[in-house]
């Protein structure tokens, strides 16, 4: 059986929707923050950067969440209900880039947002720097998801993991009055049974 090592308040509970998306049997270690809003040192006995989501599966721990996301639908999607065959190259190229697109260049920009809102930094390059990356990445998510529903289209897939953190976590910083593409996808996205269940075990 799966372990799933989720800590509250981040990425985790998309990790931890997709395990319900999947329907396998999987246990929920639960983790709280600490003063500083860091993960508790008992997460370090799972991975030793202390970070979630981390996974345990036969035999095997991983982390990082693009990682996981691509193991799972290697391990447990052999028919293909969440990513396209590596048979199908374009798909599965188109697919790949939104995997990693979240867990690369978009994250740079959320984080920035992140620290400039909790730090009250006001250095002019930093600011700057933060919204010209953060008007680029959020345009471009909200152009690509212009005229459907999830980011490869009109059905829900494993790219929408890490998609799907990277526009509620934009949500969460009052950064979507102007991409309302975006707004409507993480909507959609957590208002989905699975993110539901996966919210209710968790507390997010």
């Amino acid at each position: 059986m799966i372990i799933m090592h989720h800590l509250r308040a981040g990425r985790a509970i998309f990790t931890t929707a997709f395990l319900e998306e999947l329907g396998v049997d999987y246990e929920l270690r639960l983790y709280d923050r600490d003063q500083f809003r860091r993960a508790p040192r008992e997460l370090r006995d799972a991975h030793p950067l202390g970070k979630s989501p981390v996974i345990e599966d036969k035999g095997r721990t991983l982390a990082e969440s693009g990682a996981i996301t691509a193991y799972l639908i290697d391990t447990y999607d052999t028919a293909h209900q969440f990513a396209p065959s590596r048979d199908e190259t374009d798909a599965w190229l188109k697919f790949s880039q939104w995997l990693h697109y979240a867990e690369g260049s978009a994250t740079t920009p959320l984080l920035l947002n992140l620290m400039l809102n909790v730090e009250q930094v006001t250095a002019p390059v930093i600011q700057a720097f933060t919204e010209g990356e953060t008007k680029l990445h959020l345009g471009y998510l909200n152009a690509a998801l212009d005229g459907q529903d999830y980011i490869m289209g009109d059905t829900f897939s494993a790219a929408d993991v890490g998609c799907g953190y990277v526009a509620a976590g934009a949500g969460r910083l009052k950064l979507l009055d102007n991409y309302p593409n975006i707004a409507a996808y993480a909507e959609r996205l957590t208002q989905r049974p699975a993110f539901r269940r996966a919210y209710a075990k968790t507390g997010g």
